[in-house]
């Protein structure tokens, strides 16, 4: 049988970092970062609180839905690139605040196609060897963590939070009609934190230098999403035989607002279908398509039979897009 969504959880922190907060970082005006990004606010996470915080919080509500049973949870997976700690996963410290123990909990990083990355996964599992059973799949960032606060680019356009996800086994016409991933590795130097891993220690001269701060070549990462989302959004369609008149709502990674706008607008996207959180809660990067699917749903339910195309971008440099029909 066809793996759909059975059940969606989301979490935002209750901070709230305006452009004015911005501006007073980096000197930009609140209407240059509105003009070029259109995000006017996004969240962050408050001190003490971890990526496995949120992530539990919004696979719990995801878990509390009607139809979806813990005891038959096959698998956690949590994508993620900003993990509590280097090791033990993220995923293995959520499993325990959940209180699921003996379920396989593992972390996916494909950077902010992570979510995409692990629905995959998911599928993959349960139509093999965990046929019948139900997967738990949630994207958890806090890029707050990571921001550096003077540069003006990147630190408008992040926020924290966590979406999640339950799969499982559909009737036939509905659920995952088709799957593209890629990764351009010989673009990895365009997104990223450099130190922290075994190329560059996190020691004092690499916070010194910055080299512990997320960083992104703006210009080509705007021209590779551009080109790369119209890549496998089309590869998507024409797996099912579809159009984008087809499609119910567009459901993207929320890059940024204005990049969202400039894509749906030369690939041609039916006016309003586009869904945009950006502007209310920024970039959460592997927690955006999670967290934006749930918001357009708690905004007007899902009806069955609706048909979703999901996308996203992300360091690596990874992209992905599924075509999910509701159930």
């Amino acid at each position: 049988m066809p793996v759909g969504f059975l059940a969606l959880g989301s979490h935002l922190p209750e901070r709230i970092v305006t452009n004015h907060d911005i501006a007073s970082w980096t000197g930009a005006t609140p209407a240059w970062i509105e003009e070029r990004t259109g995000v006017r606010e996004r969240r962050y996470a408050s001190p003490g609180t971890t990526t496995s915080d949120m992530a539990a919080l919004a696979a719990a509500e995801a878990l509390s839905t009607p139809g979806v049973c813990r005891e038959r949870l096959a698998a956690l997976i949590v994508a993620t690139c900003t993990p509590d700690s280097p090791q033990p996963s993220t995923a293995a410290v959520a499993q325990h605040r959940l209180g699921l123990p003996g379920v396989p909990a593992f972390d996916v990083n494909a950077v902010c196609s992570g979510f995409l990355y692990g629905v995959a996964v998911a599928e993959g599992l349960l139509g093999g060897r965990m046929r019948g059973e139900q997967v738990l799949v949630v994207g958890a960032d806090m890029f707050s963590t990571v921001m550096d606060r003077t540069d003006r680019r990147t630190v408008s356009l992040f926020g924290d939070g966590a979406g999640a996800t339950v799969l499982g086994e559909v009737p036939e016409g509905y659920g995952i009609g088709a799957i593209r991933l890629v990764t351009d590795g010989a673009l990895h130097h365009l997104v990223g934190v450099e130190a922290g891993g075994t190329r560059t220690p996190l020691d004092a001269a690499a916070r010194e230098s910055g080299a512990h701060l997320f960083h992104m070549d703006g210009r080509a990462v705007r021209d590779y999403a551009l080109a790369t989302l119209d890549k496998v959004v089309g590869q998507t369609l024409g797996d099912t035989g579809l159009g984008l008149d087809d499609i119910d709502r567009f459901v993207f990674h929320q890059a940024n607002t204005r990049l969202l706008q400039a894509f749906a607008k030369d690939a041609g996207v039916p006016r309003g279908r586009l869904v945009l959180t950006a502007p209310l809660m920024g970039n959460t990067a592997a927690a955006s398509v999670p967290l934006t699917l749930h918001a357009t749903h708690r905004e007007r339910p899902l009806a069955r039979g609706e048909r979703i195309l999901l996308a996203a971008v992300g360091g690596g440099m990874t992209a992905g897009a599924m075509l999910l029909t509701w159930y």
